[in-house]
């Protein structure tokens, strides 16, 4: 009896593993919101990661979060490492593009709790008095996740994120 929930548990496992290495190599989030604020004035808010404590979900929710800044003030070349005992873990942001005032391009180096390497891009297109904003991130699907994206719908989990940072940003900007 033993020995068969030995063997179930063993084949359940196997399926699950195998199920996970057909999952896509790479995976791609996108959110998108209409501001009432010139791209200029969204733009500095995303341009520069000192004023990510306004809006930028993780900075926000985890109060353990601390932030060190390095490199450029702002656009192309500035650095922000962060180290949280918290949710947002450990790791590193840099802009690698910035194209005033429609395109962002930040590349982030997770340390903890796992090691990732993401693209995040922002790009502001205007449409009369609105601006619409679209947060895109891809990445490699790490193994990991693969298994954790057969329980959890992890685009939905990001997809929360980038919701929220959004929609805090559209406060902040249309003030």
């Amino acid at each position: 009896m033993i020995l068969r929930i030995i063997i179930i548990v063993a084949v359940l496992i196997a399926a699950i593993l195998a199920f996970s290495a057909t999952k896509p190599r790479t995976f791609q989030v996108q959110r998108s919101i209409s501001i009432n604020a010139p791209p200029e004035k969204i733009f500095a808010l995303i341009n520069d990661f000192h004023s990510w404590r306004g809006w930028a979900p993780q900075d926000r929710q985890d109060p353990t979060m601390h932030r060190t800044y390095s490199a450029a003030a702002n656009g192309q070349g500035a650095v922000s490492e962060w180290d949280s005992t918290g949710s947002a873990g450990k790791g590193r942001m840099s802009i690698t593009e910035s194209v005033t005032p429609s395109m962002i391009s930040i590349k982030v180096d997770f340390v903890k709790p796992f090691e990732a390497h993401n693209i995040n891009e922002f790009t502001l297109e205007p449409a009369g008095t609105l601006t619409m904003v679209t947060w895109t991130m891809n990445g490699t699907n790490l193994y990991f996740m693969k298994i954790v994206g057969i329980f959890v719908n992890m685009e939905r989990v990001a997809g929360k994120h980038f919701e929220s940072g959004l929609d805090n940003l559209k406060t902040v900007a249309e003030r």
